[in-house]
């Protein structure tokens, strides 16, 4: 069980309640197709996939990435028990989608790309120490049934 500071608690409501969602979850999954293509196996129903224009501009893609950042939500209500939050998902992103679990990893690191863009100078190093701990938690629950 991962234990949280008040101050990390603070930290991380703060991110999620100022992000946009409708812009930072399209930007991160497209940075994530982009920068690391073999990821774009997994969204071979998706349509135009060859280039970054194609992804930048796709709508399933951006719906995608939407649904993505309204998913930590979940986790960010339920701090103190993410792993049990994300077993669902666990489940079918190991059984039924077979994705590579490092993906969530890729994926979560793409986010905090795109966040410290949009917060600038606000993404201290506090503020990045408790993102990255954040993402590491539920990265590591998406991963758990890989285990």
């Amino acid at each position: 069980m991962v234990e949280w500071s008040d101050a990390e608690r603070t930290i991380i409501t703060d991110i999620f309640s100022s992000l946009d969602y409708d812009d930072i979850g399209p930007k991160a999954l497209c940075r994530c197709l982009i920068v690391y293509p073999w990821t774009q196996r997994y969204f071979g129903g998706y349509g135009n996939l060859y280039n970054a224009s194609a992804i930048k501009t796709n709508p399933l893609i951006a719906a995608h990435g939407i649904k993505v950042l309204h998913g930590l939500d979940r986790a960010v209500k339920n701090m103190d028990d993410i792993k049990a939050t994300y077993s669902e998902l666990s489940v079918l992103h190991s059984e039924k989608l077979h994705v590579d679990p490092d993906n969530f990893r890729l994926l979560a690191d793409c986010l905090s790309v795109v966040i410290a863009a949009k917060m600038g100078g606000a993404f201290t190093a506090e503020v990045q120490a408790t993102f990255q701990k954040f993402v590491s938690v539920v990265v590591s629950a998406l991963g758990r049934q890989y285990h």
